[in-house]
Formats: structure tokens, sequence, C-alpha cells
């Protein structure tokens, strides 16, 4: 039973390292529907994001208390330490955040297009004539894990990229990731929203998360012949043994018997 056993590891273990060429490369299933490809991305303002926002106007005076400096003091001199870096704002989990002089503003689920509109409606005229805004997530990252050469956290500084990106930061999928299945879990509405996308199939230029967002989470699975590598290579050093010390013995007892 047990060398039956251990044969049929060794042989499992043959068929894994056997990888047949239309299970790894990308993008080979299909045409590209040009007509259903999309370019646009908006980025959507989302609780825990923290942003940073500058306000500037010919009227320099007039934009100095919305662009307030965050500093570092000292306890003991209580001076300041350090060079004076803007201010942020944390979007909370109401998507509120607390604006100089405007107080709590409702911005959560805004596009960035949405919330510059938003402030100029805010500003002008009462505080600032012609205010021009710029707005940036300081924390945009993706997370990518599972079956991939470097998985992490990556943070991503112009705020726009695609899952092949983000895979490509990542060092690409080993050569036993899953390719048609790979998991994207996006937060929308505070749900937490799960897709699927084939990486062997064009169709993924077509995907709603073909374009990240901001935290979130790509998980590429192993597949089947590693799940069962990995259970076979737990216990194939003990089958060794065992199988090593039953041949030993019925050499023995054949060598005895005769």
């Amino acid at each position: 039973m047990l060398i039956r056993r251990f044969l049929y590891i060794s042989i499992t273990l043959i068929f894994i390292s056997c990888v047949s060429k239309k299970d790894i490369t990308y993008f080979q299933n299909d045409k590209i529907d040009q007509s259903k490809v999309s370019n646009s991305y908006k980025t959507i303002i989302k609780p825990d994001d923290v942003l940073q926002i500058t306000i500037t106007a010919l009227d320099v005076e007039a934009v100095k208390p919305f662009n307030l400096s965050a500093v570092t003091y000292s306890t003991s001199s209580n001076s300041a330490i350090g060079v004076a870096q803007q201010q942020t704002y944390l979007v909370d989990t109401n998507g509120e955040i607390d604006f100089p002089v405007l107080g709590k503003l409702k911005i959560g689920g805004l596009t960035r297009d949405e919330l510059i509109v938003f402030l100029k409606n805010k500003l002008e005229p009462d505080y600032i004539l012609n205010p021009n805004i710029n707005i940036r997530i300081s924390n945009y990252k993706v997370t990518v894990l599972g079956d991939v050469r470097m998985p992490g956290s990556y943070t991503i500084q112009n705020e726009r990229i695609t899952i092949l990106e983000a895979l490509g930061l990542a060092g690409d999928l080993n050569i036993s990731a899953q390719r048609n299945n790979v998991l994207v879990q996006r937060e929308e509405n505070g749900k937490k929203i799960q897709y699927r996308v084939d990486l062997l199939s064009n169709d993924l230029f077509t995907s709603p998360v073909y374009y990240l967002q901001q935290n979130d989470v790509v998980y590429v699975e192993p597949n089947y012949a590693k799940i069962q590598s990995a259970s076979a290579n737990s216990n194939t050093s003990l089958f060794i043994s065992i199988t090593g010390l039953v041949a030993s013995l019925i050499t023995a007892i054949a060598l005895l018997t005769r």
C-alpha cells in the first residue's frame, strides 16, 4: 500500500512539471472587441483616503487660510521642528473631511472632477475669486497577493494603474498560478465586491476592474497541481523513509527465507 502511494506521488510530481502553453499564455482566447474597450478612468473619493488639497489664486492672501501647513513641535522649546508640509485630510467613515473655514464637507463618492467643482462652488465668490484646485490622494495603493513572485502593497504615484501593471509590480504570476480566475476585491458604497478576471482572455480589457481603484486587492490562486504538490511535499519525506524501510525489510526477509 505504501509503495503504491509513493509511486502515485512520484507520478503526480512528474505531471505537475508538465504545463501546457495554453494555460499560461495571456490574451489568447478571443479577439479584442474595440467597441467595448474604454480608456476612461475616474478616481472616486472613498473613506480612509488621505487627500492633499492645494488651492491657488491671484490673491495669495485669500488662499492662505485654505492651505494650512502641518508641522511638528518640540515639547521642550515649543518651536517647530523640520520643514513644514501641507496639511492633508483624512476622509472619515462617513465620507467627510474637516476643511479649514468651510468645516465638515461630505465628499465621499465624488469623483475628482466633481470634488473640484464642489469646492469651487463653496469658495467662489465669497472667499476666493477664480480659484484653481488640485487634489491628490496621498495614500493611493493596491495590494497583490497569492501566487506571484513579490506579493505586497504598492503605492501608486500617478493614481492610475491597470491590473496588468499591478501584476507587473508584483513580478508577474508564477508558472503555477491560476490565470483564468484572478480575484479582485473592491469596496463600493461601503460593501466589499468581488470580481473575477481571466488573464487568458482579451475580455480582460473590457472588465470593470481592468483599471484598479485605490485599496483594491488582487489575489492570484495557485492551480490545482500546486495545491496537490504542496500537500504531497509535506508527506513525501515520510513516505520515502517508510518506503525505504519497507523495501529493506522485504529484502532482508527474502534473504533469510532462501
